[in-house]
């Protein structure tokens, strides 16, 4: 069987940096969908240009990853989909954003685009016309003693809003069916044009429990098109950022997800350990969220030894008052009641969407990009991957926990080492290079959700000409809607918080 590099081979090699791509024409891009669709391949990322599509694969056995495009100068393409179901959604986002055909798809109602917008495909040539795109139609489901329950997009807490349309055998669910787009802010569509350092803010802002990732996955992406190479205290300040916001995160899941089974003690107190955690961020770093710190070439704030010390104690904190909670956790009967053999996804099928994060480590995926690609400095640090089989809402919780004592060890790891020097580098080309002549970069980033792809091609003068920023959601909402089948409706706050996909970073 063919590697991905003997695939790139059959190409024209473009100049993007790390990882290769190429243009190859329909044979060859027929031949990727049948490895991806066989599970040999897993799909990293679909997304358009006016007239092209790429499409970024990885070999887990090599490991190598790899970009393949195919130009579309009628606007048509194979589908992916109808091989290959985890792209049905990129590709039904593509046609929203500019209007590209994949030929015999299986879905072609719009994704993103819910006939608001006053444009038509608005990053190819803009229709400024309103859509007319029809009332969305919901998937049928048959059978006797079936009914609707619609739920959202306005939800009763203070989340962001999606619809989710239940088909249920008195309380047993047969089909969810979800409808995102809702925040979709134009991400893409701002990026074109923006010099870098706006571009890394616009970056910042695709979800915001993650801001801190994006920023990073784009700014990695920047300086790999660049060449450039970032002063080693930078390298450190953004595995600490990284860290504290994946501590973060997963101390407030920890706590939502015991309360969605009725359980707020543990809630109230993981609720008061992440507020410790973003403090200590707010005391470093400027922002509770750590917004705006990456930015390409280093980083914009330094820490001093009093923000240092704020960290530690944070650390230290935590260490102390999370054990407890886990043996509260444990040892609830009730609790686990409620968790244990419930919205169970099966390994295979996390396999077969390449869904990362505790999604998958929940359902026997191992991939971690920080491990399985990796980036610096985590070789240089020590840490464990946790990864367990049973796949239900049970085994989430338990990735998060083992992620939260594998951040504090590595927080103490990191402010252990970290060296002195330079925060920043210019984010210039070296050397001269001719106007007009562009630059492209991608970079796979472990967020607390999953891999974060950046894709972007810089100008000459150093200006974005076009970026894709992929949220592991993408990956995962529709597992959600597996998972919860056979499972009771009022279980579905719970598998819904337990995968925790973000309805911002995939609606761009």
């Amino acid at each position: 069987m063919p590697s991905l590099i003997d695939l790139i081979l059959e190409g024209t090699r473009q100049d993007q940096r790390p990882w290769p791509r190429a243009v190859i024409g329909p044979d060859v891009w027929n031949f990727a969908v049948s490895q991806i669709a066989l599970d040999r391949w897993t799909l990293l990322g679909l997304w358009g240009e006016p007239s092209a599509v790429h499409m970024a694969l990885f070999d887990e056995s090599a490991p190598d990853v790899a970009v393949v495009s195919l130009d579309c100068p009628e606007g048509r393409y194979p589908s992916v989909g109808k091989h290959h179901a985890p792209a049905i959604r990129l590709e039904r986002s593509i046609h929203d954003l500019f209007g590209l055909e994949p030929e015999a798809a299986l879905d072609t109602r719009p994704w993103l685009d819910h006939g608001r917008w006053g444009v038509n495909f608005p990053l190819q040539d803009r229709i400024d016309v309103p859509s007319t795109a029809p009332a969305y139609r919901f998937l049928a489901a048959e059978g006797d003693d079936l009914h609707q329950i619609a739920v959202g997009p306005v939800h009763a807490g203070i989340i962001e809003p999606g619809h989710f349309r239940f088909t249920a055998s008195g309380e047993t669910v047969v089909r969810l069916e979800q409808r995102l787009g809702y925040t979709h802010k134009g991400i893409e569509g701002l990026m074109v044009g923006a010099p870098l350092e706006r571009a890394a803010q616009l970056a910042g802002r695709t979800s915001g429990d993650s801001t801190v990732a994006y920023a990073y996955a784009f700014s990695r992406a920047a300086e790999a098109a660049l060449q450039i190479e970032v002063p080693p205290r930078a390298v450190w300040l953004r595995v600490l950022l990284a860290e504290l916001e994946r501590l973060a995160n997963h101390l407030g899941d920890f706590g939502a997800i015991c309360n969605d089974a009725s359980f707020a003690l543990i809630h109230a107190h993981c609720s008061v350990l992440r507020e410790l955690v973003l403090r200590a961020a707010e005391t470093g770093f400027g922002h509770r969220l750590m917004r705006d710190i990456i930015t390409p070439g280093g980083v914009t704030r330094d820490l001093d030894k009093d923000d240092e010390t704020a960290i530690r104690v944070m650390i230290d904190e935590v260490t102390l008052r999370f054990p407890p909670l886990v043996e509260l956790y444990d040892n609830t009967a009730s609790l686990q009641d409620r968790t244990v053999t419930t919205g169970t996804l099966k390994p295979a099928l996390a396999r077969h969407y390449g869904a990362g994060g505790f999604v998958g480590r929940g359902s026997g995926r191992s991939f971690d990009a920080r491990r399985t690609l990796g980036y610096p400095p985590y070789e240089k640090l020590r840490f464990d991957v946790p990864v367990l089989n049973e796949g239900d809402v049970n085994a989430r919780v338990w990735i998060r926990i083992r992620e939260v004592e594998q951040s504090l060890s590595l927080l103490n790891q990191i402010l252990d080492r970290m060296p002195e020097g330079a925060l920043r580098v210019q984010a210039t080309p070296p050397g001269q290079r001719r106007e007009g002549e562009p630059r492209e970069g991608l970079a796979i980033v472990e967020s607390f959700r999953g891999d974060v792809l950046a894709w972007l091609r810089l100008s000459g003068t150093g200006a974005v000409e076009r970026c894709h920023l992929r949220d592991p959601s993408w990956f995962q909402w529709p597992l959600l809607e597996a998972a919860i089948e056979g499972n009771i409706v009022a279980d579905f706050p719970l598998c819904n918080k337990s995968f925790n996909c973000s309805y911002s970073g995939h609606d761009l």
